[in-house]
């Protein structure tokens, strides 16, 4: 199982949020390159990013740091956060990017998601960010009445090559990672399934590696990180690929 370590940028700095509220925002000192570093000095292969200012905006705030941390540190980055154009894609991919992921732009126009899929075969992860069962978008500002589950099976064909899902409710919280919801996911997805939000010590990466779930690729770990509760020396001996 992989393990992707994860950096939010907002401002040039690394950030975390609570069920992606922005006024529930927490800085930390070091800067999304030092911290991708760190990452790389204790063995990780995979990096989750997301750009929060992209999110906001929909264009490629943050490329440069993106850009430089491909280049220093030879990682499998998989970047996120406002990515609503074929454009924008091809400039993350021309980056060195192994996985674009798209969210609201893709939820909301089912061909975009199709278009990016055929032009960029293996490129394309889908962020599914699920709140009591609908699809979020917009930042997770905004639920829709749209069952994850539906949305799924009307797209399981388009060539998507990795799904990322969250649970907003668990997300920022440490309250442990819907695994039972993702396990659902798996079984529906024609791709791999990453598990995000709400990883709370090295106890939850213990039990995903447990599942034994060949079609759960990996999961991504960011609060518990940046607060300490977990060690990352401690989180390297669980790496696999």
């Amino acid at each position: 199982m992989k393990i992707f370590p994860a950096i939010d940028i907002k401002d040039q700095k690394c950030v975390r949020l609570i069920k992606g509220d922005f006024e529930k925002k927490t800085e930390y000192k070091t800067s999304p390159i030092d911290q991708a570093e760190r990452y790389k000095y204790h063995g990780f292969k995979n990096l989750h990013i997301v750009d929060l200012d992209g999110a906001l905006t929909g264009e490629t705030v943050n490329l440069e740091i993106v850009q430089s941390i491909v280049n220093k540190f030879d990682l499998k980055v998989e970047i996120g956060g406002g990515i609503r154009s074929l454009e924008n894609i091809k400039k993350y991919i021309n980056v060195g990017v192994e996985k674009v992921i798209l969210g609201s732009g893709a939820i909301k126009n089912k061909n975009f998601l199709k278009e990016a899929c055929e032009k960029f075969k293996n490129k394309i992860a889908l962020g599914l960010d699920e709140k009591d069962g609908n699809l979020s978008v917009s930042g997770w500002r905004k639920n829709l009445n749209i069952k994850t589950i539906d949305y799924l099976k009307d797209i399981k064909d388009f060539g998507v090559s990795r799904i990322i899902y969250t649970d907003i409710n668990r997300d920022g919280m440490k309250v442990g990672p819907n695994f039972q919801e993702t396990a659902k996911i798996s079984e529906i997805s024609n791709c791999p399934v990453v598990i995000s939000g709400g990883v709370s010590s090295i106890n939850d990466i213990k039990k995903a590696k447990k599942l034994n779930n060949k079609k759960i690729e990996g999961i991504i770990v960011g609060k518990a990180i940046y607060d300490e509760d977990i060690n990352l020396n401690e989180l390297s001996e669980e790496i696999d690929a």
